[in-house]
């Protein structure tokens, strides 16, 4: 029995072995690069979401502060709200990551809306009290500090984007893709504007 029992053992080993082999080769093939890479373009979307929802958040109190100085700037706070409203009102769950049209219409609307702070913050200069106010140096501030998280969010996700996209044309990416994460498409990404309409808008004075 005993003697049975070695080569039994022995070839058990021998594939327990081979298996561990097998995954390292694969693990070291990139068959897991394609997975991991969709997770960090989706937790970079996660964090665009975030500091584009920062941003709109401050802009109500940013709009009511100016206009207790600057009440006769109707048409540029109104143009802020509105942006502010068309910005908002675009659904970013995860799904829009798969529709390009969708992305860029998001896209748009955060420039114009970009567009229309950087008219708001102009306008300011004209207002000695404003520009003197507490609470409007406050919102600033914060205003600038989102800005910059926006721009460091975008780069991210960019990034994200382009070294998932790259996986699934390139090898071996290509061929894991055709496997085993064929459900998997590639991700829309941002595109540059010609206007330069994402800038971050100019809050520092």
């Amino acid at each position: 029995m005993g003697i049975l029992q070695k080569p039994f053992q022995q070839r058990s080993a021998w594939q327990l072995t081979s298996l561990m082999a097998l995954v390292l080769l694969l693990s070291g093939c990139g068959i897991n690069n394609i997975p991991t890479y969709d997770e960090r373009v989706t937790a970079a979307w996660a964090q665009v979401e975030n500091q584009y929802q920062r941003r709109a958040d401050l802009i109500p109190n940013l709009v009511e502060t100016v206009k207790g100085f600057a009440a006769q700037e109707q048409e540029t706070l109104t143009a802020v709200i509105e942006a502010r409203s068309k910005a908002t009102s675009i659904q970013v769950d995860e799904s829009i990551l798969n529709n390009p049209e969708k992305l860029q219409q998001f896209q748009q609307a955060q420039g114009e809306l970009s567009s229309a702070l950087s008219r708001l913050m102009a306008v300011s200069e004209r207002y000695p009290d404003l520009k003197s106010n507490q609470n409007f140096l406050a919102l600033q501030s914060q205003l600038e500090g989102t800005e910059n998280r926006i721009a460091v969010a975008r780069r991210d996700f960019i990034q994200a984007v382009e070294r998932y996209n790259t996986e699934l044309r390139t090898f071996p990416g290509k061929i894991w893709h055709s496997i085993l994460y064929s459900d998997l498409e590639p991700r829309a990404n941002f595109e540059a504007t010609a206007d330069n309409a994402e800038d971050a808008p100019a809050v520092t004075f």
